[in-house]
C-alpha cells in the first residue's frame, strides 16, 4: 500500500489542479466557439446600418416572417397530432402489427425533408404520374381540374411533418410507457371515458416530453433550407442564402440571420419557461403499469391504418419512388465524380463527428468534475447551437473569419509584400467548426445519458489512486461510455450527411457533397438524377435509426 500515492501529497493535488485547468480551458474554448456565430451575427447586423433593415422591412421581411410562422404552426400541429396519436396507440393498445409499427414509426427520421420533396414532386407535380393518369382516365385538360400544389407552403409543411413527427413520437412514447395506471384508472372509475381520461390525465402528464419533441421539430423547421428553397417558399432560411449569394448583401444576410436567431432563442426560452420544474413522469416502482387495451374489429383496423399511413408516406413510398427514379437516371454511383461526392461527404461527416463528440466529452466531463456556474454556463452555451439554424451559423462564422483573413492579408502585403489569401474562410476546418456548433447539443445529450450510468464513487476511487482528470476519463469513463459515444458519433455523422444550408454557404470551392449534388440536380429539375445521391443519404441515415429502433424494442419488452 505504500506505493499508492496519497491524496494529501502535493504531487497528485498539483496534477489534478493542472488537469482541471486544462479541461476548463478546453471547455471554455468550445463554448466560445458556439457563442461566436451568435455574437458575430448580432454585431454584423447592428453595424449594417438602418438602410438595409428598412429596405428589408419594405420588401421581404414581413413575407419571410409570415411564411416562417405559418410553417411553424402547421408543423407543430402536424407533428403533435401524428407523434402523440401514434405513441398512444402503440403504447396503450394492442392490435395486429403493433410490434412492427412501434419500430417502423421511427424510420422516417432517416429521411431529410428535401429528399421527400424531390420524391413527391416527381409523382404529384403536373407532369407526374398521378396527374397524368388522372387526365388520361377523365380526358380533362390541364385547366379542367384542381389538384393540390405540392410546391407550396402546405406542401413544405407536409414534407417536414412526415420526417419530424418521430421526435414527438419517441419522447411521448417514453412518457406514456412510464406513466402510472393509477390516476388513469381512477378517472375511469369516476365515470370518465377513455378519451376524456386521455385528454385530462395522460396528455397533461406527458406535456413536458411532448413540448420538447415539438420544439425539436420546430427548430428543424426554421432551420430547413432544402425543402423550402426547392418549393419556392420564401422563409428566413432562403432569404439569408439569397442575400448572401444572389444579392451579395452581407449586411442584409446578417440582419435576417439575427431575426431568425432571435426567433429560435425565443422558442427555446418559452419551452424552458413553460416546462419549469415539471417532471416528465414518475417512474417509481410502486406505481402500477398501464395495461394496454385489446382492440378488435374495426377499431383494430382503424388503429393499424392510422399507424401505417405515416410509415407509408414517410418511408416506404419515398424509397419506392426514389428507387424507380434512380433506375431511370443517368447517374453512375461508381463514376469518379460520384465517388468524389461520396468521399467528400464521408470525410466531412467523419471528421465532424469525431470533433463534435470530442468537444462533448470535454464539456460534459468538465461539468461532472467541477460543477458550478462556470461549467454549467459552458454547457448551456454549448447547447444553444442546436437552436441556431445552419444558415445563421454559416453567416456568423464567415463574417469574423473573413474579416480576420482580410486583415491578415492586408498586413502581410503592407509589411512583407506577401499575399496570404484566405487561410480560414472557405476551408474544410471552418465548415467542420460550423457542424460542431450545430450538432454539439445532440452529442452532449447522448454523452450525458451514458455518463449518468457512471457512479460518482468511481471518480472518488480514481482520485484516491492518484489519477488525474485525464487519466480518470481515459481509464474509467470512456470504456464504460463506449456505447453512448458510438451512438453520439452515428447521430452527428448522419446529421452532417443531411445538413444542407451551412454546407452550401461554407463549402470550399469545387468541394461538393451528396447533399449539395442532390440539391443542385433538383434545382435544375433533374429529379431522376437527384434520386441517386438522395438514396445514398437515406441509406446512411438508417444506421442510427436502426439503433434507436433496437432500443425502443428492448425498452418495450423488458
Amino acid at each position: 500500500m505504500s506505493d499508492v500515492p496519497s491524496l494529501s501529497s502535493p504531487a497528485p493535488r498539483r496534477r489534478r489542479a493542472e488537469g482541471l485547468r486544462l479541461l476548463a480551458g478546453a471547455a471554455l474554448v468550445f463554448a466560445t466557439l458556439c457563442a461566436l456565430p451568435m455574437v458575430a451575427v448580432a454585431i454584423a447586423a447592428l453595424s449594417g446600418g438602418t438602410e438595409t433593415i428598412s429596405h428589408l422591412m419594405e420588401t421581404v421581411l414581413w413575407r419571410y416572417t409570415a411564411t416562417t410562422l405559418w410553417l411553424v404552426v402547421l408543423v407543430s400541429a402536424g407533428t403533435f397530432a401524428l407523434g402523440v396519436g401514434a405513441a398512444w396507440l402503440v403504447t396503450m393498445t394492442r392490435f395486429p402489427g403493433v410490434r412492427l409499427f412501434e419500430i417502423a414509426l421511427v424510420l422516417p427520421l432517416a429521411f431529410p425533408a428535401y429528399v421527400l420533396a424531390y420524391a413527391y414532386t416527381h409523382v404529384l407535380d403536373h407532369p407526374g404520374i398521378v396527374q397524368t393518369v388522372l387526365r388520361d382516365l377523365t380526358g380533362w385538360g390541364p385547366r379542367d381540374y384542381w389538384f393540390p400544389d405540392v410546391r407550396s407552403t402546405g406542401g413544405a409543411a407536409a414534407m417536414l411533418i412526415l420526417v419530424l413527427y418521430p421526435y414527438v413520437y419517441l419522447l411521448a412514447r417514453a412518457a406514456f410507457l412510464q406513466q402510472s395506471a393509477t390516476t388513469f384508472l381512477a378517472a375511469r372509475a369516476l365515470g370518465a371515458s377513455a378519451w376524456s381520461a386521455f385528454f385530462k390525465i395522460s396528455l397533461p402528464l406527458a406535456r413536458p416530453a411532448i413540448a420538447g419533441g415539438v420544439l425539436l421539430a420546430v427548430m428543424e423547421t426554421i432551420a430547413d433550407f432544402g425543402t423550402v428553397a426547392y418549393f419556392g417558399v420564401q422563409t428566413f432560411a432562403t432569404g439569408i442564402y439569397t442575400s448572401w449569394f444572389s444579392l451579395a448583401d452581407r449586411a442584409g444576410a446578417a440582419q435576417l440571420a439575427l431575426c431568425l436567431l432571435s426567433f429560435a432563442l425565443l422558442l427555446a426560452f418559452l419551452e424552458r419557461a413553460q416546462r419549469g420544474g415539471a417532471k416528465y413522469h414518475d417512474a417509481s416502482r410502486r406505481q402500477q403499469r398501464m395495461e394496454p387495451a385489446d382492440l378488435q374489429g374495426m377499431q383494430a383496423v382503424f388503429a393499424a391504418v392510422l399507424c401505417g399511413i405515416p410509415v407509408l408516406l414517410g418511408a416506404v413510398l419515398p424509397v419506392v419512388i426514389l428507387f424507380s427514379m434512380g433506375l431511370g437516371s443517368e447517374q453512375n454511383l461508381l463514376s469518379p465524380r460520384y465517388l468524389g461526392f461520396i468521399q467528400n461527404s464521408l470525410t466531412l461527416a467523419s471528421v465532424a463527428a469525431v470533433c463534435t463528440v470530442g468537444a462533448a466529452i470535454v464539456v460534459g466531463f468538465f461539468q461532472r468534475l467541477s460543477p458550478g456556474r462556470l461549467s454549467h454556463g459552458a454547457g448551456y452555451v454549448a447547447r444553444l447551437g442546436y437552436a441556431v439554424p445552419g444558415g445563421v451559423i454559416a453567416v456568423g462564422l464567415l463574417v469574423p473569419f473573413a474579416a480576420f483573413d482580410n486583415a491578415l492579408d492586408a498586413f502581410m502585403r503592407a509589411r512583407f509584400d506577401i499575399s496570404t489569401g484566405l487561410l480560414i474562410t472557405g476551408s474544410i476546418w471552418l465548415l467542420v467548426a460550423a457542424y460542431m456548433v450545430r450538432f454539439l447539443a445532440a452529442a452532449l445529450g447522448a454523452y450525458e445519458g451514458g455518463q449518468a450510468l457512471v457512479p460518482s464513487n468511481m471518480d472518488a476511487a480514481a482520485r484516491s489512486l492518484g489519477q488525474t482528470p485525464t487519466g480518470t476519463l481515459r481509464r474509467v469513463h470512456l470504456p464504460i461510455l463506449a456505447p453512448s459515444l458510438l451512438t453520439a458519433l452515428l447521430i452527428v455523422f448522419v446529421d452532417v450527411m443531411k445538413e444542407l444550408p451551412a454546407t452550401l454557404i461554407m463549402r470550399p470551392f469545387n468541394y461538393d457533397t451528396l447533399a449539395v449534388q442532390a440539391y443542385r440536380l433538383a434545382s435544375d429539375e433533374r429529379l431522376e438524377g437527384a434520386a441517386v445521391p438522395s438514396l445514398v443519404i437515406v441509406a446512411i441515415g438508417l444506421m442510427p435509426v436502426i439503433l434507436i429502433c433496437r432500443q425502443v424494442g428492448r425498452h418495450r419488452h423488458r
